[in-house]
């Protein structure tokens, strides 16, 4: 018999589950299609806040979604053996202009790891860099545990 166990994650435990991990998935929309994408990003747990560095070339797909609306949703979740965590932060999406930069963004700028290998159709020349925050409205973690009896 399979035993499944959901519980809500506490805000403290939602908080270091995010500060441990650095990858999630970010998903935009536009009328009625959606577009997601694997990112990886910084996060404050004083403020509930999520930074990111975000590359497009000029006609990527990437950079349509994000200029049609800031409305965001980032999932990161982890999987082990027979445990489970996510989370869910929705909120705004808004663009960094890197003058407006504070000590305290580039410290967690700096926390958001660069995949280890990069594709590109384009030359990296053809690339641009965008900083993001993504400012959450609602943030809920999960996790589920199965036991097999």
């Amino acid at each position: 018999m399979t035993m499944d166990r959901r519980a809500e994650m506490s805000a403290e435990a939602t908080d270091e589950f995010l500060g441990a991990n650095e990858t999630g998935v970010l998903s935009l929309a536009r009328a009625d299609e959606p577009y997601a994408i694997p990112v990886s990003y910084g996060y404050d747990p004083s403020a509930r806040q999520f930074y990111m560095r975000l590359v497009s070339a000029e006609n990527s797909d990437k950079r349509a979604f994000v200029a049609s609306g800031r409305d965001a949703r980032l999932v990161v979740y982890d999987g082990d053996g027979d445990a489970y965590r996510s989370v869910v932060a929705t909120g705004e999406l808004s663009r960094i202009d890197p003058e407006e930069l504070t000590a305290a963004d580039i410290r967690q700028y700096g926390e958001a790891k660069r995949p280890l290998f990069e594709v590109w159709p384009e030359g990296k020349g053809d690339l641009d860099i965008e900083l993001y925050r993504l400012n959450p409205d609602t943030v809920s973690g999960r996790s589920v545990s199965v036991s097999r009896e």
